[in-house]
C-alpha cells in the first residue's frame, strides 16, 4: 500500500496546525508567522488561536492561497543501482532497465532530477510536479550530497581548486564543500556538496583534475538521505521526511520570491 498524504476533513482546525500539515514549516515558526499579520482567512488578518476549515474557507499567507495537502501525491526514495537509466523508458530500445522497472506499482511518477547510468544512490520519485519542479531547478539552490571515489591521490591543491569553481563550458562552476573521506596513493573518496547540476559535472571536473571517477553515489537531496537503502530497494516517504521536504522548498521558494 501506498503512504498518501491525507486530505484534511472538513473541520476547524488552529491555523498553525493547517500551515504545517501543507508544509510550512513547524507549528511554533508559523506562530511566528500569524503573529506578524502575514496569514488571512477569508480576508481578515488572522490572530492566534483563530481556526478554519480549509474545504470552505480562504486561507492566505504572504498574500498566497495556502496550498492544501493533497490525497492524490505519493512520494518515493529510491536507491538506483549502477547501470540502470534515470528515464521512464529505454528511449533506445535496447532493453534496458529503468528506475520505473524498479518500482511495481501503478500509477504515473517520475523521476526528481537524474543520476547518469554509471552512478548510483539516492532518486526521489513522485507525481507532485510543483515539488519536483522546486527540487530540480537551479535557482532554488538546494543541496545534493555525493560520495565519489578517485583514481589517484587527488592534491590538496586541486582540491581547493575545485572548491573554489573551475571553468566548465566556458562559466565557472559554483563554490562546492568538499570533504576528504580517505585518501591513499590508489585513491581518493570523497563528500561533495553541490547546488547546482550541471550534465555530468562532478565527473567532467575530476577526469579534467587527472583523476577519473571510479564510483558515484548520491546521499542526500535536501533535507531526505538514503540511509541503510541497498542498490534497488524502495520506500515511501514517511510523514515525517514528506513534511521536511515540503518545508525545505516551501523556504528556498520564499527566498526567490
Amino acid at each position: 500500500m501506498s503512504l498518501n498524504i491525507q486530505a484534511v476533513e472538513p473541520v476547524q482546525e488552529r491555523l498553525q496546525k493547517l500551515m504545517a500539515q501543507a508544509g510550512l514549516g513547524s507549528r511554533r515558526e508559523n506562530e511566528t508567522i500569524i503573529a506578524a499579520g502575514r496569514v488571512r482567512v477569508n480576508g481578515r488578518v488572522a490572530k492566534l488561536g483563530d481556526k478554519a476549515d480549509p474545504q470552505i474557507d480562504v486561507i492566505e499567507v504572504d498574500g498566497k492561497p495556502l496550498r492544501p495537502v493533497q490525497d492524490s501525491y505519493t512520494y518515493i526514495i529510491l536507491n538506483k543501482p549502477r547501470g540502470v537509466i534515470s528515464s521512464l523508458e529505454d528511449e533506445l530500445q535496447q532493453a534496458r532497465t529503468t528506475v520505473r522497472d524498479l518500482i511495481p506499482i501503478t500509477g504515473h511518477l517520475y523521476p526528481v532530477g537524474r543520476l547518469d547510468k554509471p552512478s548510483e544512490g539516492l532518486m526521489l520519485m513522485t507525481n507532485d510536479g510543483h515539488l519536483a519542479h522546486r527540487l530540480t531547478h537551479p535557482r532554488f539552490k538546494h543541496e545534493k550530497v555525493y560520495e565519489v571515489e578517485l583514481e589517484g591521490s587527488i592534491s590538496n591543491k586541486s582540491l581547493e581548486n575545485w572548491r573554489r569553481g573551475v571553468i566548465l563550458d566556458d562559466r565557472k562552476t559554483a563554490p562546492a564543500p568538499i570533504e576528504i573521506l580517505y585518501r591513499d596513493k590508489a585513491s581518493t573518496t570523497l563528500r561533495i556538496v553541490l547546488r547546482e547540476g550541471r550534465k555530468r559535472q562532478i565527473r567532467r571536473i575530476a577526469a579534467g583534475l587527472g583523476h577519473p571517477v571510479h564510483r558515484l553515489v548520491r546521499t542526500e537531496i535536501g533535507p531526505i538521505a538514503l540511509g541503510d537503502l541497498k542498490p534497488g530497494q524502495w520506500r515511501y516517504l514517511t510523514a515525517e521526511e514528506i513534511a521536511k521536504v515540503r518545508g525545505a522548498v516551501q523556504r528556498k521558494s520564499s527566498g526567490h520570491q
